[in-house]
């Protein structure tokens, strides 16, 4: 049985909806609680964008940037990375993979790229979206400049905090479930080798 909603879908939710591929998304639920009891986890967000993330001691978690359709590619974006860049911490997020047939998976790719994130190619993530369909993304990480590059089994710990402070928080209440369990959907690709 679903649990029935005690609070208002937020606005700024229809912002992520119109953009943001649907097995992407949390419940809105389930955002507006991270907002607001999470201390982890930071809305910031004007007419022009909306940036959620969660900043750990020694990393962010960049989970949502959205810039308005009507002034992106104008330099706004890339001013919100530089302000997450400022603070110091390797930067970690999901994003994915890449569609010729969608091109904002291709632009976001570039923006990124542009941005110094690489892709920790030996990480593997696998996880489900609401109705139990599989998918895949693609971990891209960030270093400050006095730091080596980020390896893969660094990249995998941050996502498994990623994985156990964000994703699942309060994730029964809101799916009857734990969504992504970081031992299940997270894995090193030379493991799975082995």
């Amino acid at each position: 049985m679903r649990p029935t909603s005690t609070i208002e879908i937020p606005a700024y939710y229809a912002r992520l909806n119109d953009y943001f591929p649907a097995e992407e998304l949390k419940k809105p639920e389930q955002l507006e609680d991270l907002v607001k009891n999470q201390p982890l986890y930071r809305k910031v967000e004007d007419t022009n964008y909306l940036l959620l993330y969660a900043e750990f001691s020694d990393f962010i978690f960049v989970d949502y940037l959205l810039v308005d359709s009507a002034i992106r590619g104008k330099g706004l974006g890339s001013k919100v990375m530089k302000r997450l860049k400022s603070l110091g911490k390797a930067i970690v997020l999901e994003v994915e993979q890449t569609d010729p047939a969608n091109p904002d998976t291709i632009r976001r790719r570039k923006f990124y790229g542009r941005h110094g994130f690489k892709e920790a190619t030996g990480v593997a993530y696998r996880r489900e979206d609401p109705h139990g369909q599989p998918f895949e993304m693609d971990i891209l990480v960030w270093s400050p400049n006095h730091r080596e590059n980020v390896d893969d089994e660094e990249a995998l710990d941050m996502m498994a905090t990623v994985c156990e402070e964000v994703h699942n928080f309060r994730a029964r209440k809101y799916y009857g479930r734990i969504p992504a369990d970081p031992d299940e959907v997270l894995s090193l690709e030379s493991d799975l080798v082995s």
